[in-house]
């Protein structure tokens, strides 16, 4: 009897009932496929299967997907091969999946048609992108690249016995095979035998190095009929799928609802992580009857939950079977369950390398009805079908009272372990659980890892636990030996906890051996991807707790806090505590910091100190560690002498940093008259990050319509440089002068870099239509020196389009004038300081404007280079500038706290407004119906100034810093915080919605009426998109966190519209802007902080390996 056997009889018996149901708890209707529908589509899938692969006695189809309503077709199309399925996590790490494909050698790998961007990204070397889609059934089917194809152990020890070096054995192998290789001597399995497989796993490795699981159909069908019969599954049942593909667990679960004719539900993985939409989808809309689980699982739903829900009086849940971890307390047991509840509870026990249960164990209802306190554990009951269960003592002797580690095993109950490929018949396996056997009945005493020695006595972990969970304000607790020198119990507690009593209770009923060194107190108890506790994140999670209390308890005397300043300092920079003093003229960011910790290091400073400082996050930002100490030690001590025991620094003098000498003109504020600008405009048009387009069409010789001719500006980043409104004919006419040919280069050849400098991924959009690949190439880099983390400039004139330039500088204080095609430098001009700032330009289109580290706005001529004006404001310039269409005025903001606007022209500083909320890192967003100018800070505020007289019409406080820059749509403007909201404000300073991600956003909103959506990126890796109400549209996972502003483009020789975005680790991704599938990826030789600029058939992106790089498209035609 094989797992597809048992499915199919079930389907001849019950073909019009439910085998499946799909909710995606998103307000749609959940989707219901009957056993007849099943039984259909996995036939259509094994013969595809049989039809394009080739199919030997021992296949192995490795299945690359999320649980979906298609998934049991999937699995038993594999099986009707027949061929084993091995279900592979596309949430895994990359590595530990490459590396199980490869130890496993798969040929053939079927993919959701849903994660085939994700696979090729990641797996794409291993197999071949020529691949296969089963339309139907949502699947591509990948196979193995020739060149990566190596001997499958099992075939080639059928093969090629002769040949010992092309087979892997096991130990005992070489005596028992005959003199063909084929057949073992009778008392031996064989993993070779034909067609034996059902199924590949590997361990999570939580107790030790991952191993490969092959599990015979011999193994598991006793454990789904014993089960079966035990819990009395009928087709009125319905099975929730709670566990993990990768977890045998879900073998269990889907094919003891599949063959007695029950209902299989489905939820997606999300849904799992939150406890009241789960307990409301599965037992009150779909009247879960069966829950098997691991006691982690359970324990999230929370005990109010659990009595009121889960074991309720009428609650829908008739077997609750928990395992994989320690069974819980009966009496923590007891108290979850409601007055009146019926639910069956059994303990069931096993191990991946025995697939799945060894033993079970119902709990006796008057347990649950009595009024005594038990203290004994709950055995672990009798053997499964064909199962054996064993104690044995150090010698491997069994015993029959008294502890031992636990053996599993049994006639055909044998599964096999890596390369094993014969196993004697019986083959017991060591657990590595310890158990007590008493009066016939063996108890789980804990893992031999949980197994400690302390003051001389040994002592299991998990039983400290099961006492302390008994406590009733703990509602659930794991326990760790951290460094095998400290007892560290985490607990999550119910209502008030005091720890005083959570101890006495303890010391009441633990030996003073086992009483733990330290309790925590958590919100939530970590746990790992099958559902058990996560013991190397409690172990991160305590050390961070040290450091949080050696760094962070409050500052008493002043003498401290250099000592503890230089320990956060080398802490958030992984410097070794034994390395040298940190020197006082020592910069945070120059030394290795980046936004983040810097951020951390505000957050630790403030802890450490006990209050709010302000103006902190702005000194690490741009002063030495002895500023930054003596601004601390200011505002904590303020009546003390401010002194340092080093030499102090002195503060930099703008004046110091530049060598020039300048008049400041500042007025305060100015009437309503636009300014005049210079006699002359060139129509041009301007392209920044974030779809920001400025288009200055006409030559503007009639000043007194200015304003009003000639000038057209996307606020809302309305078009993209490839696909113009009527109104823009330049724009028109450059579009067509810069489409170029598909693989076309007129990059000069010093610019030409090699052909592997940059990691290549072409995805198909569409894989197995005719839909061509898009590819990218590197047209031409240019070398700055020191990191690009400024986003380009890109500037084409009207009249003469194919001389467009890029302008961008670096930390190396160099800015470039760049040919937009040739890659050729027309002027290089070195500032003063570090550049971080992107180039803004005038509105004549004479003038480029950018920041730099010394306090400076400079104003350089675009022809030349050559220094216009320079404006000193009090601190480092990192913010970019805004240019207004219609007065000429420049915006940008300063570390000094106040946002300027410049009339360049005059050279004068026509107002300044103090942010009154921290520095001013992002760049000003100025919108011109309603015309307001909006400004965010590093103190978490987002105001909206009059662009002419600076005064504050409105703000409002997201409550974190804000380095996002703002962005607008018609109706709203839209900015990112650290706290990982996307916030919206309508243009009235009325919050309108606010949408999270899983980490700060750094990056800026790109809103483009291509698609009318939001497009950003999170440090969470993920990029996502927005309808203009908040609402989620889609969400793509790259590869490391994402700072960078996303650029929407429309590319003719597709005829769709793209998505350009940036992550941190130096991939820049090309996504369809309307699904968010990956369309062609490329790594470039260093990290991204910068954002892209699209022009043509060009992108713009600066690297952290010193240089800017002109990647071009190209269609696979």
């Amino acid at each position: 009897m094989t797992l597809q056997e048992l499915v199919q009889t079930a389907a001849s018996l019950y073909p019009a009932r439910r085998a499946v149901c799909f909710d995606d708890c998103n307000s749609n209707t959940p989707v219901i496929y009957t056993y007849k529908t099943v039984i259909s589509l996995a036939t259509e899938l094994t013969d595809f299967l049989r039809k394009h692969c080739h199919v030997t006695e021992c296949l192995e189809i490795g299945l690359y997907c999320y649980p979906a309503i298609n998934l049991p077709s999937w699995i038993l199309g594999i099986l009707q091969v027949p061929a084993a399925y091995s279900p592979i996590d596309p949430d895994a790490l990359p590595m530990l999946s490459a590396s199980f494909m490869k130890k496993c050698n798969f040929q053939y790998v079927l993919v959701d048609k849903n994660k085939v961007d994700s696979f090729a990204v990641t797996h794409g070397p291993l197999f071949c992108h020529d691949s296969i889609e089963i339309e139907k059934l949502d699947l591509i089917l990948f196979q193995r690249n020739c060149c990566n194809i190596n001997i499958n152990p099992l075939i080639a020890c059928v093969n090629d016995n002769n040949n010992e070096s092309s087979s892997v054995r096991s130990d005992w192998e070489a005596p028992i095979l005959d003199q063909h290789g084929a057949k073992p001597f009778k008392g031996f399995l064989d993993v070779r035998q034909k067609h034996s497989l059902a199924y590949i796993l590997h361990t999570s490795g939580t107790t030790g190095i991952p191993k490969i699981v092959r599990v015979p159909h011999k193994c598991i069908v006793p454990n789904v009929l014993h089960l079966q019969d035990v819990f009395k599954v009928t087709p009125d049942d319905t099975v929730f799928l709670a566990s993990p593909l990768t977890f045998d667990p879900s073998v269990i679960e889907l094919f003891l609802a599949l063959a007695s004719g029950a209902c299989l539900l489905i939820v997606p993985t999300v849904i799992k992580m939150m406890p009241h939409e789960l307990s409301e989808t599965l037992f009150k809309r779909h009247g879960v009857s069966i829950l098997q689980a691991t006691p982690t699982l359970l324990r999230r739903f929370g005990v109010n939950l659990i009595q009121s829900t889960v074991l309720s009086a009428d609650t829908s849940l008739r077997i609750l079977a928990l395992g994989g971890e320690a069974f819980p307390d009966l009496n923590v047991l007891r108290s979850w369950k409601g007055k009146g509840n019926k639910t069956h509870v059994f303990n069931i026990y096993g191990i991946t390398e025995v697939s799945c249960w060894a033993t079970c164990y119902q709990v006796p209802e008057e347990i649950f009805s009595s009024c005594h306190r038990f203290d004994s554990l709950v055995p672990l009951g009798s053997p499964l079908s064909g199962t054996t269960v064993e104690v044995k003592d150090a010698n491997r002797s069994a015993i029959l009272e008294g502890e031992g580690q636990v053996f599993i095993g049994g006639k055909e109950r044998v599964c096999f372990l890596d390369d094993e490929v014969t196993l004697p018949v019986g083959t017991m396996r060591a657990t590595g659980d310890f158990a007590r056997v008493k009066d016939a009945e063996i108890f789980f005493l804990g893992r031999k890892d949980n197994q400690i020695k302390r003051h001389g006595k040994l002592l299991n972990l998990e039983y400290i636990q099961q006492i302390a969970e008994g406590y009733c304000q703990v509602e659930t607790c794991a326990v760790i030996w951290y460094q095998q020198e400290k007892l560290i119990l985490f607990a999550v507690p119910r209502g008030i906890l005091k720890r005083e009593d959570l101890f006495k209770e303890l010391k009441e009923h633990l030996p003073s051996h086992a009483v733990p060194d330290e309790l925590l107190l958590i919100d939530t108890l970590p746990f790992t991807s099958h559902g058990k506790i996560d013991v190397s994140e409690l172990n991160k999670i305590y050390s961070s707790h040290l450091n949080f209390r050696k760094n962070n308890s409050k500052l008493c005397k002043k003498e401290e806090l250099w000592e503890r300043l230089q320990y956060l300092w080398k802490s958030l920079l992984k410097l070794p505590d034994d390395s040298s003093s940190i020197s006082q003229d020592s910069l945070f960011l120059y030394s290795g910091g980046n936004s983040l910790n810097s951020l951390q290091f505000h957050e630790e400073i403030e802890h450490m100190a006990g209050r709010a400082i302000p103006g902190l996050l702005e000194m690490i930002f741009s002063r030495s560690i002895g500023e930054v100490y003596r601004h601390v030690l200011k505002t904590v001590f303020p009546s003390q002498d401010q002194t340092l025991s080093c030499n102090d620094s002195v503060k930099r003098k703008l004046s110091e940093s530049s060598g020039e000498e300048h008049s400041r003109k500042c007025k305060e504020s100015i009437s309503g008259k636009p300014i005049e600008t210079e006699a002359y405009t060139t129509g041009f048009i301007a392209v920044s990050r974030g779809n920001r387009l400025l288009s200055i069409c006409e030559s503007l010789k009639d000043q007194s319509n200015r304003g009003q001719t000639g000038v057209h500006l996307s606020q809302q980043a309305a078009s993209s440089p490839l696909t113009t409104s009527d109104g823009m004919k330049c724009q028109d006419r450059a579009s067509e002068i810069l489409k170029s040919k598909p693989g076309e280069s007129v990059a000069s050849s010093e610019n030409i870099p090699e052909v592997d400098s940059v990691q290549e991924f072409p995805i198909q959009e569409n894989l197995g239509t005719s839909a061509e690949k898009l590819t990218l190439h590197i047209r031409w880099k240019s070398n700055l020196g020191k990191c690009v983390d400024a986003s380009p400039l890109v500037v084409i004139p009207a009249a003469d389009e194919l001389s467009a330039s890029v302008y961008i500088g670096s930390h190396s204080h160099k800015i470039q004038a760049i040919d937009l095609f040739s890659g050729k430098v027309r002027w290089e001009r070195n500032l003063a300081d570090r550049i971080e700032s992107s180039a803004c330009v005038s509105k004549c289109g004479s003038f480029i404007i950018l920041g730099c580290y010394n306090g400076f706005v400079y104003v350089l001529r675009s022809s030349n280079g050559e220094i216009h004006w320079i404006f000193p404001t009090e601190d480092a310039v990192k913010s970019s500038a805004a240019v207004d269409p219609t007065t000429g005025l420049v915006f940008i903001g300063s570390h000094d706290q106040h946002i300027y606007a410049l009339d360049i022209y005059k050279e004068e500083c026509v107002w300044k407004l103090h942010s009154e909320a921290g520095a001013v890192f992002s760049s000003p967003h100025l919108n011109l119906l309603p015309y307001h100018l909006y400004i965010a800070t590093l103190g978490g505020l987002l105001l909206a100034a009059n662009p002419v007289t600076g005064n504050t019409i409105w703000k409002s406080f997201c409550g974190k810093p804000v380095f996002s820059s703002p962005h607008c749509s018609k109706e709203y403007v839209c900015v990112g915080c650290v706290d990982g909201n996307l916030y919206c404000f309508s243009h009235f300073g009325e919050k309108v919605w606010q949408f999270s991600t899983n980490g700060p956003i750094f990056s800026s909103p790109c809103i483009s009426n291509f698609t009318e959506n939001i497009f950003f990126g999170s440090h969470d890796y993920f990029t996502y998109c927005c309808n203009l109400d908040g609402n989620l549209l889609w969400k793509f996972k790259t590869t490391s966190t994402v700072y960078a502003t996303p650029f929407v483009f429309h590319n003719d020789l597709e005829g769709r519209t793209f998505l350009a975005v940036a992550s941190t680790d130096g991939r820049v991704w090309i996504l369809n802007a309307k699904t968010g599938s990956l369309e062609s990826a490329e790594k470039l030789p260093g990290e991204v902080f910068a954002s892209p600029i699209v022009w043509g058939t060009m992108l713009i992106i600066g690297c952290r390996n010193n240089y800017v790089y002109c990647l071009e498209f190209c269609s696979s035609s």
